[in-house]
């Protein structure tokens, strides 16, 4: 039952791979997960489940429109010299546990904010869909980076939904104990 879909709409991509400056990029990735919404909303806003998949950064949010989020590196992140915050952004929509919009920032980038918008809805059967969507507008670096097309900077979106569905189905991330460590 799991599928992970990542469509890339209305890019244009120069012969280096590059998006030119303007152009706009989606990012959709799709998975299915057998959990509850409410649980898959706690795994993205929950600080104590944030730091337990993907990069393993501990994601702080002030989940009302105008509030605040923040990714706070880990010690391995931060000894491989990431900065403290490594993503920031502001707090668009929320409304749980079905939909999350927010501005999202890579502090290692001069790129300008992106926007970034999880979608959950139940299915039935106990299985729940999550989408991620994020739209790096004028943000090719990010973009590249997201989508697992950076070398050494781990498997972008894919991957983290991938290891937060792993962690919700069966209790132990895709890499458990080596949260942090890009792929």
């Amino acid at each position: 039952m799991a599928t992970t879909k990542n469509d890339q709409s209305s890019s244009t991509a120069t012969a280096s791979g590059q998006t030119p400056a303007g152009a706009t990029t989606v990012q959709i990735n799709r998975i299915y997960i057998r959990a509850t919404p409410q649980a898959i909303w706690d795994a993205i806003t929950q600080p104590e489940w944030t730091e337990k998949y993907g990069y393993g950064g501990r994601s702080e949010f002030d989940l009302q429109p105008g509030g605040k989020f923040r990714s706070i590196a880990d010690a391995d992140m931060q000894r491989a010299g990431m900065p403290e915050v490594v993503v920031d952004g502001e707090v668009i929509e929320a409304d749980p546990p079905n939909r999350l919009v927010q501005t999202w920032r890579a502090a290692w980038t001069d790129e300008p904010a992106t926007r970034l918008t999880f979608e959950i809805s139940e299915k039935g059967g106990g299985v729940s869909c999550l989408t991620v969507i994020h739209d790096l507008e004028g943000a090719p670096n990010t973009a590249a980076m997201v989508a697992g097309a950076v070398d050494g900077a781990g498997g972008g979106w894919a991957e983290v939904i991938s290891d937060l569905k792993t962690l919700l189905e069966t209790g132990s991330a895709l890499r458990a104990g080596d949260a942090g460590q890009p792929g």
